[in-house]
Formats: C-alpha cells, structure tokens, sequence
C-alpha cells in the first residue's frame, strides 16, 4: 500500500513493477485516494540479468497518458537488506535521466603518432561496437545513437553514431578518433592549450539516446572511462549503462508519499544434478526415520526461523518424488501427540499443518479453479450488496434483500463444493485419509474427529482462504475492491461454519461474535447442510478411485493475451501482428479473437515439435518464441520478458514426451525466401541450432527438483551454527543422560532421540561441507571464465 500520496486530492492510484525499464507487472487501479490498498502478491522467476527492481506509483487518467508520481528503486546488490521484511519506502521523483537500462560493448586504444617533423602526439581511438538490451519506448523498440565524447577540463569533442531504427540490441560498429595531446611544434591555432591539457583528467563519455524525430531525444543511459588506464594498450569490455550523475536529485522528494513493500528476493546457483544426489537421499528417506523429528526434513524445518522459508521447498521437493503423504502422515501422528482436545486438532500453525497447506497450494490449483472460479467471476463482475452488518449498512439499503443476496450466493458456492468431490486430486485424499484414520485413532470416543480433522482443512484452510483471497490463488487477476472483498469475507465466514457443521454434534451458532452472523445462521440449520458436509467429506477422504477428470477434461495450464503474427506473410509491418488471447491445456494450445471466445487456431499438443525462442532480429520485436509444428512456425510475442519465459517454460512442460520432438531449430525467421539465421533458402531445411533440453519437472506440477534441493541446501548454510549447537546439544545428552545445561540453547528444538538426531546432524553437516566445496569450485571457474568486462559480467559503474 501507499500513503500522502501527491498531488493532495483523491486520485486514481496503480502500481507497476520493473525490472529496469521493462513492466512485468500492474496492479489494479485503487479509485479515488491517497492512501491506495493494493494488496497483492507477485512472485516470479527472473529470466534475465537486471541492475534495479523498480516499483512505479501512476497518477491513472482517461483522457492523456498516465502520469508517474514517483518511483521506489532497490538495486540487486541491496535486495538481500530487505528480503523477508516489511518496509516503508519514500517515493523518488522519476527523473529521465536516472532511467537506464542495457549495456556498451567498447573497445578503446591509445596510440602514439609520429608527424612529419619527427614530433610524437597521442591519438585516442574509440570504437563503440554494440549494445544489448535497451529498453522499450512507449512499448516499441527504439531508434537508439550514441554520441562519444572526450571530456576533460577544457575541452569537450563529441562526435555522433548513425541512428539505428527499431532495435534495442544495436550494431553500430562505428570507430572514432580524437586527438588527446599535441606536439608542441604544432602551429594551427589550437581549440585548447597544450600545457594546460592533463591526459590524468580526460575521459571518454558514451551516451546512448533514442532519437525522437519531431520531439526531444530521450537519454537511455552513459557510461565514462579514464584515458588515463589505456597505457598505451587496446582495452575492450562490456559496460553496463548507466544514470547521469545528476540523475535522480531533488530536494522535494519528501513530499511524494511512500510505499510500503515486502519483498523476498532469492538468487540460487544450481549445479549439475549429481552434485545433490546425497542431500536429496537424505531429505528422501526422512519419512522413514524413527522418530520423524531426527529426520533431515524436520531438522530443517527447526533450525530455519522462518519456517514457510524450509516448507515450500521441502513440501515441492518431497512431492516431486511421491514422498509426501508419508512424511505429513508422519508429522501429524507427532503433532497429535501433544493435542489434547478434539475440537483444537490441527488448528495450529505447525509442520504439519503448514506442509498440508503448502501442498493444498500447488495440487490443487486446478481444483480451485473448476469449482469456484465461475462463482468467484460472478460475484465480482455483478455484485449484489450482501451487508448485513446494522453498523455497516449505508443509507437506503434494505437488509433483508442483502441477507437475500447473501444466502443466495453462499448456496452457490456450498453447492459447488459438495459437488465437487469427483475433481478433487488423488494426492489429496491420500493426505485427507492419512490424517482422518491417524485422527480417529487418537481420539477413538470421539465419532466426529474424523471429520474435523479434514473439514479443518479442506473447508478452513482451502476453500475459505480462496473464497476471501481469490487473487492470492489466481482466481481473480486482482485484489477485489472494498465491497466485493467484505462480501467475500461474509461468504467465507459462511463456508468455514457450514463445513464445520458436518464435523460436531451441535451447531456453533453460540460461537459467533456477530449477533447479526447468528440471525443469518438461523435460515440453514437444516439436517440436509450436514448431510451434504459430510458425504463430502467422505469422498475426498476416501482411497477408493474416482473417474480420472484429468482423461475426460483437460487440465488448464495458462492463459493470457498476447501478440501473434499472422501465419504465411513475408511482409514486416505492424499489422502483421495482432492482440490475440492464448490458452494451453493438457490437450491443445489455441488462440482466440478475445477471452471466452472459440478459438480461431488449435494446436493439438501431441503435434508441437519444439517450443524456442526467436531473435530479435527477425521482426525487431522483443521478448518473440515460436512454436513450431506441423504447419508453418507461430511466432508469438509476450508483454515483458517474465511471460515469455514463463510461457516457454509451460509449453515445452507439456509437451517434453512428445515422441517427435526436434532436436534442431532456426533461432530466426524464414522471411523474403530464407532463413535469417543461416542464410538457407530451403524452407524446410533442418534447424541451425540445437533445440533446448527438456525441463525435469511434472506436467501439471511444476517443480525443479535440483532447484529445490539447493534452497534446501541454502538454507542449510545459513542455518550452520544452529546445526552446530543441535548438535552439541544432542552429543551432551547422549553423554551425560543427566541435567541439561545451558537449556535455552536448544530448549526450543524437539529432540525425541538424541541418538538418531546427532547421526542425522552430523550426515547434514557433512553433505553441506561437501556442496560448499563444489560451489566454491564452481564459482572459480565462473570467475574465471566470465571475467570483469565480459558480456556475461558487465563493468559496473566508473572505470578506475
């Protein structure tokens, strides 16, 4: 959210996130404010290098173009200081000359002539070769030149490169030549005087700008470099652009307002495969383990502070090789032990309960998604007041027909969940039925624990956190307004009583704060709403098979709006590409003239040979893929570079066993009789490059599990000394089997056997020594091979 937000009066307020110059994300617009709610949660792989993540506040108008009120800018060095916390961020004024993005490619000498006269002088030779990833202007690539200067105290020589049109990866490959010092026999009047020129004060300053035709030039970014580390030796390097050093200051900044954020920024490096294949067994093998809290996943979940940072990639890692429902059947049975009360199972935030949690997530977005959203949609495209709360209600609203309206759609929502059970995934009632049995056998008197214990969950934690929060679930592509969310919250109030109903022997009217909750709840005390509760959950908590949707309807993937080009022209124009709605399935890919339309292209799945990317070069377009198959190539670009990786990655998921797929493909297009990239004018011909190899990762479940084992590895790391200390911890008990000393260093650690956790330990410790040994190693022979000036590791900042 944002607050004191300028200018002082109730305005229309979004949010765009970047990453430089290039949007990867907007928010909703927050009507008439200064102090905008969004409330929303991005989160994203990031396909490409970047120097600052940039947070953009826009004053929305109708009539002009929106305007930017000012900008957060966290560069990537300084993520790391914020991660994991909250933090009130003042707004910046939007500067065009702190707005950079790419990098130079140079290559600059020193060379000594000799005159006629037999007098030496110096010779500055400056060639700007290319640049690489400007950013985008009012959406289309730029018409970028530089201008190259040699700057010192009393001189300034500029000279210009040719302006290259629609590209934001430039070929300028311009040379220039400046004179930097002058024999003193020289007898042309001089523009500076010789003895004042000290070579220990000239540089050479780059500009990059987009030529503006008929309006002002617009500053992409500069770089500078000393003359004086030439040393008479031929320097060539990457640069990283750069913001003037004027850039960005203003005296007035406190008076934009400031935005607050929580941002979690994680950067792994993942090696080969076999590098983590002991860590992996270790953390494998944890359900197991006697007892479970000695295992290497539960150790892992004690010693991280934050235990949502160990879970997601445990619970994402332990799916991926079919290990979970063990291991939450194993948690649960030691998290039973210490429940003492039927009514309180599984209420906490425990490993158990998180792990469920994170699991329900990501199996069962698809879920969700069938049963819900067309309710969900419904409610916030055609609302209908629902408040019922006397305090709350507005002037000339009538409470019953809002409780009307609300018991309308709450039935709605009720009766597609009960209906619902035949699209529940296996993977969760395998968990429902470990943890119903495991519930029932703690509490044997108690007939309607078993219940509870997958009611607590699947209505509690599931479908009532989706129904107030549909954008956290992709439901809704944004945080609903004020009204639609409070209806939300009454519907998902509702759900949570409803589902719990089925679970207890009495109704829990009693426990509503709200008297007016109590007089709505008074309409469904009707036998039918347990029975429909409880025959539910049955069926979600049952083994026995179910007709497998995933045969009969496909399972939806992506969608999204994008830019295709039109199949079979030759002709490079703007028309050629048209705004088109994508979506992918199990089943096919197929593109549509607007959402909720019949597609007008299908693709069968079975029939895309290779999904790849395409190169700027071909339509001076960025962020281009292909998708290839029997017919002639689609060529398709995404908003930003997020979405094109992301789409790429969904695709070649889906298709990774086609069985016959390509081994090689053309990185450009065929345009005007041959292929832009080799030069073959056979169209058919087989691809000049090798085709990218299959992402190791589930169809409908995406997870890297080498990735995950990193993190888990990470976390390990940073997480050492508390190893250490569990450790010692558990050594001195086993010793000793006497009084404990120093407690509060591992009072808060479970140690059931002390034995079994100081082997584990100890087996952790060592593979994470081991893996340090290889990252170092590995980082060397980066460093080594990518050095300081490389494309792949730019020069950042001044040259000294």
């Amino acid at each position: 959210d944002a607050k004191h937000l300028v200018p002082n009066k109730m305005r229309d307020f979004f949010c765009t996130i970047n990453l430089d110059q290039e949007e990867v994300f907007r928010t909703q617009v927050v009507e008439k404010s200064l102090s905008p709610y969004f409330g929303e949660e991005f989160y994203f792989e990031i396909p490409r290098t970047f120097q600052w993540l940039s947070f953009y506040i826009y004053d929305k108008s109708v009539l002009q173009k929106d305007m930017r009120i000012g900008k957060v800018s966290i560069k990537k060095e300084d993520l790391c200081n914020y991660t994991g916390k909250e933090n009130w961020f003042m707004l910046q004024p939007v500067d065009s000359n702190s707005e950079v993005q790419g990098k130079v490619h140079l290559e600059l000498k020193l060379n000594e002539l000799i005159t006629d006269n037999g007098s030496v002088c110096q010779q500055l030779v400056v060639h700007i070769k290319e640049c690489h990833g400007l950013p985008l202007i009012n959406g289309q690539n730029c018409d970028p030149y530089a201008t190259v200067s040699l700057v010192g105290p009393s001189r300034n020589d500029q000279k210009k490169t040719k302006v290259k049109k629609k590209t934001s990866n430039p070929q300028f490959n311009e040379t220039f030549y400046f004179e930097v010092t002058r024999s003193s026999s020289y007898t042309k009047k001089s523009q500076f005087q010789v003895e004042e020129e000290d070579i220990e004060k000239l540089e050479v300053r780059v500009d990059l700008w987009n030529n503006g035709n008929l309006v002002q030039d617009i500053f992409l970014g500069e770089i500078k470099v000393p003359v004086k580390m030439l040393r008479n030796d031929s320097f060539q390097a990457w640069y990283l652009l750069q913001p003037r050093e004027n850039g960005n200051k203003s005296s007035k900044t406190d008076d934009l307002g400031s935005l607050r954020l929580n941002i979690c920024y994680t950067e792994d490096c993942v090696l080969p495969s076999e590098y983590y294949t002991s860590l992996r067994n270790l953390l494998l093998k944890s359900p197991d383990v006697q007892p479970i809290s000695a295992s290497a996943a539960y150790i892992l979940s004690e010693v991280c502070r934050d235990k949502y940072d160990a879970i997601l990639p445990l619970v994402r890692l332990l799916l991926h090789h079919h290990k979970l429902v063990p291991f939450v059947a194993a948690v649960a049975e030691l998290d039973l032990k210490d429940t003492q009360e039927a009514n309180t199972i599984f209420r906490g935030n425990s490993l158990a309960t998180r792990c469920v949690d994170e699991m329900m997530k990501i199996v069962g977005k698809h879920y969700l998604k069938v049963t819900l959203k067309p309710v969900i949609d419904e409610i916030c495209e055609s609302p209908k007041p629902c408040e019922i709360d006397p305090i709350k209600l507005r002037e000339g609203d009538n409470v019953e027909i809002n409780m009307e309206n609300l018991r309308y759609y709450v039935d709605k929502v009720f009766r597609e969940i009960v209906r619902s059970s035949i699209s529940c995934p296996t993977l969760m009632c395998d968990v429902f039925y470990s943890l119903r049995h495991l519930a029932a056998k703690r509490f044997p008197n108690d007939p309607h624990v078993q219940y509870s214990a997958v009611s607590s969950f699947v209505f509690l934690r599931f479908f009532a956190v989706a129904v107030v929060s549909p954008h956290t679930f992709h439901l809704r592509p944004h945080h609903p307004d004020a009204q639609t969310s409070r209806t939300l919250t009454l519907i998902s109030k509702a759900i949570q009583t409803l589902g719990s109903w089925g679970s207890l022997t009495k109704s829990k009217l009693s426990s509503f704060k709200e008297t007016f909750m109590c007089e709505f709840f008074k309409t469904f005390q009707e036998e039918k709403f347990t029975e429909s509760v409880k025959k539910f959950l049955d069926d979600v908590s049952s083994t026995e098979s179910k007709e497998p949707s995933g045969l009969s309807e496909p399972v939806h993937l992506k969608e999204g709006e994008m830019y295709k080009r039109a199949q079979g022209r030759t002709r490079i124009g703007k028309k050629n590409f048209k705004k088109r709605w994508f979506c992918l399935t199990s089943r096919e890919f197929t593109y549509h003239k607007q959402q909720d339309k019949e597609p007008i292209f299908t693709i069968p799945i079975k029939n895309i040979l290779a999904v790849e990317k395409l190169d700027e070069s071909s339509f001076n377009k960025k962020n281009m893929f292909q998708v290839l198959h029997g017919e002639k190539p689609l060529y398709i670009q995404a908003n930003n570079c997020v979405e094109a990786s992301e789409w790429i990655e969904a695709l070649c998921r889906v298709t990774r066993c086609n069985q016959k797929r390509l081994s090689f493909y053309h990185p450009s297009a065929f345009l005007n009789g041959n292929w832009l990239c080799c030069k073959a004018t056979t169209e058919n011909t087989v691809g000049c490059a090798r085709c990218t190899a299959d992402v190791p990762a589930d169809t409908q479940i995406e997870i890297d599990g080498d990735r995950e084992t990193e993190r888990i590895y990470s976390l390990f790391t940073i997480n050492m000394s508390k190893l250490q200390k569990l450790e010692e911890a558990c050594g001195s008990i086993a010793v000793y089997q006497g009084p404990r000393k120093e407690p509060d260093d591992y009072s808060n650690f479970t140690i059931e056997d002390s034995v079994a956790t100081f082997h584990t330990l100890k087996q952790i410790i060592d593979v994470v020594e081991k893996l340090n040994e290889s990252h170092e190693k590995y980082q060397k022979k980066r460093s080594s091979s990518a050095k300081y000036g490389s494309e792949e590791n730019p020069i950042v900042g001044k040259v000294s």
